[in-house]
């Protein structure tokens, strides 16, 4: 038996928790997996994995080996993705995850556009506003909105992102304009995916919980919430902007603006390195900050 048989098996099955999900990952059967695992316990003399019917745990010597291995596994990719890569034109293709609306209106056109220079790349676009596990579900890009959570992976900050706390000139003629924080408890609050509103007080993040009578997990459906008078949203600048402009809507508690929020491409440590993605990470900051140029919080 080679020296590194059976260490990638070992390492998918510890990483996504199952013999069947590493089979699928590599692209082999859940009893060759099994197999290679147990002729590495062998060649080591010690058990490496601990094997009920519902669910598996690595023993001490398999942890031990596993903080070992890991990142082993992740350079040897690496290594064939340099090679596979090594070419003037990138090629190979690129599965990328998104929100729906900002990726239907600003990132599909863009990859769009980076296709029709480099034909040999092929592409695989996913927009849906639940947070998607990267690695879990085999993404080389996500595309992050607001302000970035602690994580182990990679992230670049593409371009700025302002969200306001806006309502409809009917609306106001309904409800005063609240000005402090604590006043929104008495106004209709709508909101989207989540019910809490990110601030900053002092230069200190802070969240509000906040209720009200409408709930979508739809920014553009959200939108037309707010402009109908129907409440107050939270939203990011590429829904409103426009409409503050023309006064369709207004904007308060402007003084508690969060500045510490963005747009991220983020990526899985052992993807960082392809030339591939570096290209559309690098195409992407590029261009968005043509389309959506970087913007400090003094120029509020």
């Amino acid at each position: 038996m080679h020296p590194w048989a059976g260490i990638e098996a070992f390492v998918e099955v510890v990483r996504l928790g199952s013999f069947a999900n590493a089979a699928q990952r590599l692209g082999v059967s859940s009893s060759h997996v099994s197999r290679q695992i147990a002729a590495l316990e062998k060649r080591l003399d010690a058990p490496l994995l601990y094997r009920t019917t519902r669910r598996i745990r690595l023993t001490e010597a398999g942890r031990l080996y596993y903080e070992q291995c890991d990142a082993l596994v992740d350079g040897f990719r690496d290594a064939d993705a340099v090679l596979r890569d090594f070419e003037a034109r990138p090629r190979g293709e690129i599965a990328l995850t998104c929100a729906t609306t900002f990726g239907e209106r600003y990132i599909a056109p863009l990859i769009n556009d980076l296709l029709a220079q480099y034909p040999q790349l092929s592409v695989r676009l996913h927009f849906t506003n639940r947070k998607v596990d990267l690695i879990e579900e085999g993404f080389d890009i996500g595309i992050r909105m607001g302000a970035l959570e602690d994580s182990s992976m990679i992230a670049r900050r593409l371009t700025d992102r302002r969200e306001y706390v806006v309502g409809s000139p009917d609306y106001f003629q309904h409800y005063p304009q609240p000005h402090t924080l604590s006043e929104l408890r008495r106004h209709r609050c709508l909101h989207g995916s989540r019910d809490r509103w990110r601030f900053a007080v002092d230069g200190i993040a802070r969240e509000v919980t906040v209720r009200g009578p409408w709930q979508a997990n739809s920014g553009p459906a959200l939108l037309d919430a707010v402009l109908k008078g129907l409440g107050l949203a939270q939203l990011p600048d590429y829904y409103v902007e426009q409409h503050l402009a023309k006064g369709q809507l207004i904007s308060v508690l402007d003084a508690y603006r969060h500045s510490d929020t963005g747009v991220w491409a983020v990526t899985p440590h052992h993807r960082q390195r392809s030339p591939k993605v570096r290209l559309v990470i690098d195409y992407l900051a590029e261009q968005l900050a043509r389309h959506l140029p970087l913007r400090s919080p003094e120029r509020d």
